[in-house]
């Protein structure tokens, strides 16, 4: 194999296998490093289900592709576009089916360093071999961003964690468990635990439970259709104008971009989890930890309520379901490109519309991306954007270096 192809891509999740699906289809050489769909095998609960639904949990490949729908007809699993959750382990195995099919060449390694050189860059991989390609597209999706509150480190590591460190619940089973949250992974964990037998409470700062309303019974009246338009990111207006138009996101100003990526779409159950949480696991509303403490073994809570009173819970392990916040810096390969050269805003990169930073041939993908593009691309359904987009782009970027180096050897 070449060990210096035009274009590598560094993630193996739904957005570099798409892409390198795409890269494939043009005949473009590349090469792809990474574990497949590593994130969602790893981080999350194994029998969890996604928020998305089934016709907005594809990855991208060309033309009608190889799509969830087409994989659950081949298996034999229950489908439906939507209004029916999709299992997490049945979108795992569809990803891992999509690399087998359409990126066997995807390589089990991981890149440890990534400089730039005078023809483009050099990376360094976990067995020590050196690649240096001209093009260099960053995928490594949201499991290298997960938000922890800087108070729990106060406690004994093995007192506390994220909720991207649980792929298995069966430790929590007869105990005490905290969540701290109030979006997705906090009411799946919820309602996980609770199925498990632990004893669980979540503490969210919201004086409302925001849990999805669950698919309608009759159809929806045209009326309803136009207000509430079903998009792959949710189903209103603006989600549908966002997950049609990134373009357009892009140039729209920075600081209305920041603002719509923090505050659209904010942290919500799925609709499944309503009926297994509601009236079956205490949640405290409104509330916030104030502080924690170590004592005899447990963490010592204190919960501060919206009115100011406190309370006090004493509980075994604390999860802190707080999402995920894309941040340049907790990338480790790229200690040696200097902020200088990487311009960015909010710790993310600042992009092309063609998804090219400041520094040339170096491309951000996925949760790195949304602030220039929006909400979108922090969703599985975007992959299908990015991955055209993208593909079309290196595609005429290795068209012009072709012609180039014909007329050079012409001369």
């Amino acid at each position: 194999m070449n060990h210096s192809p035009q274009i590598v891509i560094i993630g193996a999740g739904p957005y570099g296998l798409s892409i390198a699906a795409h890269l494939q289809a043009r005949g473009l050489e590349f090469r792809i490093f990474g574990r497949p769909m590593q994130t969602w095998l790893t981080q999350m609960p194994r029998d969890m289900q996604l928020k998305s639904e089934g016709f907005a949990s594809n990855l991208s490949s060309p033309g009608a592709g190889f799509t969830l729908k087409a994989y659950c007809e081949e298996q034999g699993i229950p489908y439906s576009d939507q209004d029916s959750p999709v299992r997490l382990d049945t979108f795992s195995a569809y990803g891992l089916a999509f690399q087998k099919r359409l990126v066997p060449a995807l390589e089990h390694r991981t890149v440890i360093s990534l400089e730039r050189t005078a023809t483009g860059f050099s990376l360094k991989l976990d067995d020590g071999q050196i690649v240096t390609p001209q093009q260099v597209v960053i995928a490594v999706g949201i499991g290298a961003f997960p938000n922890l509150p800087a108070q729990l480190t106060q406690l004994p590591a093995a007192l506390y964690s994220h909720s991207s460190q649980h792929r298995d619940l069966d430790s929590f089973r007869g105990r005490d468990v905290t969540i701290i949250g109030g979006g997705a992974s906090a009411f799946d964990l919820a309602a996980l635990l609770h199925a498990d037998g632990a004893t669980v409470r979540v503490v969210c700062r919201r004086p409302v439970a925001e849990i999805h309303q669950g698919p309608g019974l009759k159809p929806r009246s045209l009326w309803q259709r136009l207000r509430h338009p079903r998009s792959g990111i949710g189903h209103s207006l603006r989600s549908f104008a966002l997950a049609e138009a990134p373009l357009l996101f892009h140039y729209f100003p920075v600081a209305l971009r920041l603002h719509i990526v923090r505050t659209h779409l904010g942290p919500a159950g799925g609709w499944f989890v309503r009926d297994r949480v509601i009236g079956k696991v205490p949640l405290l509303l409104g509330s916030r930890v104030r502080s924690v403490e170590y004592r005899d073994g447990r963490a010592q809570l204190t919960i501060e309520a919206a009115d100011g009173a406190e309370s006090q819970v004493m509980t075994d392990h604390v999860i802190a379901a707080t999402g995920y916040r894309a941040d340049l810096r907790r990338l480790a390969f790229l200690n040696s490109v200097t902020s200088a050269d990487l311009r960015s805003v909010d710790q993310t990169p600042v992009l092309s519309n063609n998804f090219e930073s400041s520094i040339a041939g170096l491309y951000f993908v996925g949760a790195l991306s949304a602030n220039s593009f929006g909400p979108l691309v922090r969703f599985a359904f975007g992959a299908r954007f990015t991955a055209n987009r993208l593909a079309r782009h290196l595609g005429k970027r290795a068209r012009r270096t072709a012609s180039v180096r014909s007329a050079i050897l012409a001369r």
